[in-house]
């Protein structure tokens, strides 16, 4: 393959082919960003602040048009894909006017005069982001990385290349120095085989599993640091006392955002049996409201997943389920289009050994599972490989707190769902990845941390 096809899956055609980069331009690219990390560190804060601020005010002012961008390449509904640029705008925002204070050298010791930590960047950070949020999955690893004085290679999905294009030229636009932020048009086999090069000091990986396990190997084996994000199957735990409705109305947000392709949508909603029947109601009614259809239509809900592949995984799953004894509430499945369409299914009487329950499901689909005790709902909320977020519903604020401590997970919201902020860290444990974005902690992992003392 020479070349890296655009399609857009609400169509399942080609609209453009973007030419790879070949070897001899992969060094060039590698050798100018470590020649760029060497003026990059050296630029003041201030400096990077005020070019970190104009990304931000770049993405507000043409978010309509990146988000018609987004929409067109992966199918993200433009309701959706507008706000993603916006958020990542705001990011930028945050970094700006925190790197400064996060950069400051801070005593050993309080009082100390002799002892001092300073943060330094590390130089050229690879990194391997996927489709689902073209955007944000870059730019919410960018944002610090830049900030702290590193510089990043991006090789995105190969289903974004226009996508990862156009975001180089919003930093060369912003005054960002050339260098500073490349894309990197390859494969993923050609990017595992860049790690090991003395330029790449660090990794920042957002993906599947597998995937994620192989580029580990290789940052480990060349002693050089990685930060895995790697899916989810998060809980979304409905106790006896909880607000009913607006747990219904929530989670059928948080499990069919983006078309079900996220990796902290709701996946698998444990409700206790008092009020199974009420929320599997309220649930099912709030997933039929849901309209298909058209993703540049303001007032579509669910558009094209990204790819056929994805449907054919996510069919294997319902018909693993079945076979086991689930029930369809709501039958859904694939759409007789052109495109790559799927409309939302939810399932009863699902059962701990279903696929749906053991494996993450990337699409339009809710498993919901009953249980008798808050006990049993923690023990199945922790009973996977993963462990990204979870979401606790109760009216006791004190039970809904004991049982989000219990859970073991990066992140807990109660009575609310996962969504990522600036200001607080991002990321996993288990199967779900290791390390940090976002926050003080994420901007710290591509940081050396070294110790200073004056005599």
């Amino acid at each position: 393959m020479t070349s890296i096809p655009s399609v857009n899956p609400e169509t399942g055609k080609v609209i453009n082919e973007i030419e790879m980069h070949n070897e001899e331009q992969i060094n060039q690219i590698l050798i100018r960003s470590s020649q760029s990390f060497r003026e990059w560190k050296r630029t003041d804060i201030s400096e990077r602040k005020e070019l970190l601020h104009n990304f931000a005010e770049i993405l507000r002012k043409n978010k309509q048009e990146y988000g018609k961008l987004i929409t067109t390449e992966m199918g993200k509904v433009i309701k959706q894909a507008v706000p993603e640029v916006a958020k990542c705008a705001d990011m930028f925002d945050y970094f700006a006017d925190n790197a400064e204070k996060m950069l400051k050298p801070e005593p050993a010791e309080k009082d100390s005069l002799d002892s001092m930590i300073h943060y330094e960047p590390m130089g050229t950070v690879l990194a391997i982001k996927p489709w689902n949020f073209p955007f944000w999955q870059v730019l919410s690893a960018a944002s610090h990385v830049l900030a702290g004085g590193n510089v990043m290679l991006l090789k995105h999905s190969s289903y974004v290349p226009m996508c990862a294009l156009e975001i180089e030229n919003i930093f060369l636009e912003a005054g960002f120095p050339e260098g500073v932020f490349q894309t990197l048009l390859i494969d993923g086999k050609m990017a595992s085989s860049l790690i090991p090069r003395e330029e790449i000091k660090a990794v920042s990986f957002t993906g599947g599993y597998d995937a994620g396990q192989k580029v580990a190997e290789i940052a480990a084996h060349n002693m050089k640091k990685s930060v895995l994000e790697l899916g989810g199957s998060d809980p979304f735990i409905i106790l006896d006392d909880a607000n009913i409705g607006m747990a219904g109305k929530v989670g059928v947000a948080s499990r069919f955002i983006n078309t079900g392709q996220t990796c902290i949508a709701a996946k698998r909603f444990i409700v206790m049996e008092e009020v199974s029947d009420e929320f599997t109601e309220k649930f099912v009614e709030g997933t039929q409201n849901l309209k298909t259809g058209n993703p540049m239509d303001p007032e579509t809900d669910i558009g094209p997943m990204v790819r056929n592949e994805q449907i054919r995984i996510l069919e294997d799953q319902v018909k693993d389920a079945i076979s086991k004894g689930a029930k369809a509430l709501v039958p859904g499945g694939r759409m007789k289009t052109e495109g790559y369409m799927y409309s939302p299914t939810v399932l009863s009487e699902v059962t701990r050994d279903m696929r749906v329950m053991r494996e993450e499901t990337f699409g339009p689909l809710a498993p919901i599972i009953t249980v008798k005790t808050e006990e049993e709902a923690v023990e199945l909320a922790n009973d996977s490989d993963f462990g990204l977020g979870a979401s606790v519903w109760s009216q006791d604020r004190e039970r809904a707190m004991r049982v989000a401590s219990e859970l073991e997970t990066g992140m807990v919201g109660v009575n609310s769902f996962c969504t990522p902020h600036a200001c607080l860290p991002f990321g996993g444990v288990k199967k779900s990845g290791m390390g940090r974005e976002l926050s003080k902690h994420g901007f710290y992992e591509f940081m050396n941390i070294k110790s200073v003392k004056l005599m």
